[in-house]
């Protein structure tokens, strides 16, 4: 009996020693798990800063840690906030600063966007994840350059996306705000969003109706100018005519005061030669077949049925010419009143 109570009191103190031993060993493993627990915190505001941790090799701490880390309670921690983009001095460009964006319709524009952060030892990515697809607004492609500049000693770094984008419509259109992520180590993304840039796309320009009217208003010139020199020469041949027509008038009243004393056949030869010299002025020399007044066949001229009703007055100045004799006065009036009605010319009143 006395043997049975000393192994039982063995067998409790051997059960007490390694409760003691259970529970230091859960302390120590929970005492790492806070550990691991901060030092997981500690890299995910690192990397959120966007500066790459560099050990013995550079290496980037999984997120995975993170996911599958306790802490104390045995609960997985909360995933950080991350910092906004202006916190972490990353700034983003949309078209060209100052300048409104004008184009015609159908034209292809250069649209770039521009990413730019201060260089700190590290890089980062940058991925677009919207188009700049909208009403009106078509995007043909995107291009990526980079560069580095140093302003107040400070190194730059900036990526800038060219949108190439077809305007498709006129008015008032506006390009959309252009989205793009920055991965982090920690498994989340840094988002950044561009304005939204307004467009004035106009309709292009016809040069059809200008040639048009400069046509019409040339035609409307050339009409003008032939207009006024019809006018001017439609001035000159009146004047012309009745120059002409003045001067056979004048030579006709001094024939006609000269009726009554004149020899008749010198009258009548005088009166053919003033006739000659209207038919000239009427057909002229390719009228006439004649160079001068004085060369003109009026009998041919009657023939051709150029002078009608002149052939009685043409047989008075044959019979002056040819037949002789006196003729009266009063007769000699008649021939000048006949040939005054042929050639259309009025005494003055």
């Amino acid at each position: 009996m006395k043997e049975k109570n000393v192994n039982s009191k063995a067998a409790k103190a051997a059960k007490t020693k390694k409760s003691e031993k259970v529970a230091k060993a859960v302390k120590a493993s929970k005492d790492e798990k806070v550990e691991n627990a901060a030092l997981v915190k500690q890299s995910s505001v690192d990397s959120a800063a966007l500066v790459v941790p560099v050990n013995d090799s550079t290496a980037v701490l999984d997120a995975g840690v993170a996911a599958d880390s306790l802490d104390a309670e045995g609960n997985a921690p909360e995933m950080p906030v991350l910092p906004t983009a202006e916190q972490l001095g990353i700034s983003i460009t949309a078209g060209t600063p100052g300048a409104a964006l004008k184009a015609t319709v159908g034209d292809t524009i250069d649209f770039p966007v521009t990413v730019s952060w201060s260089v700190q030892g590290s890089a980062i990515l940058v991925v677009p994840t919207s188009s700049a697809n909208a009403k009106g607004i078509l995007q043909l492609g995107v291009s990526q350059e980079s560069s580095r500049s140093i302003k107040d000693g400070k190194e730059l770094a900036q990526i800038t996306f060219n949108y190439k984008l077809v305007m498709q419509d006129t008015g008032n259109l506006n390009i959309p705000a252009m989205r793009f992520e920055i991965p982090t180590p920690m498994g989340q993304s840094l988002d950044l969003r561009s304005d939204s840039v307004p467009v004035r796309v106009d309709a292009p320009v016809s040069m059809l109706p200008i040639v048009v009217g400069v046509v019409v208003a040339l035609c409307v010139i050339a009409a003008g100018m032939w207009r006024v020199r019809r006018r001017a020469a439609s001035q000159a041949a009146a004047a012309k005519k009745n120059a002409a027509e003045n001067a056979l008038r004048e030579k006709m009243m001094v024939l006609k005061q000269r009726v009554m004393v004149a020899d008749s056949r010198e009258w009548l030869l005088e009166l053919e030669g003033i006739c000659k010299e209207y038919a000239f002025e009427k057909f002229g020399t390719a009228g006439t077949g004649a160079a001068a007044a004085s060369a003109v066949n009026l009998d041919a001229l009657v023939a051709d049925d150029k002078l009608d009703g002149w052939k009685p007055l043409l047989e008075e100045f044959a019979h002056a010419r040819y037949g002789g004799g006196k003729r009266d006065s009063f007769e000699n009036k008649e021939t000048w009143k006949l040939a005054m009605t042929l050639m259309g010319v009025k005494e003055e009143d």
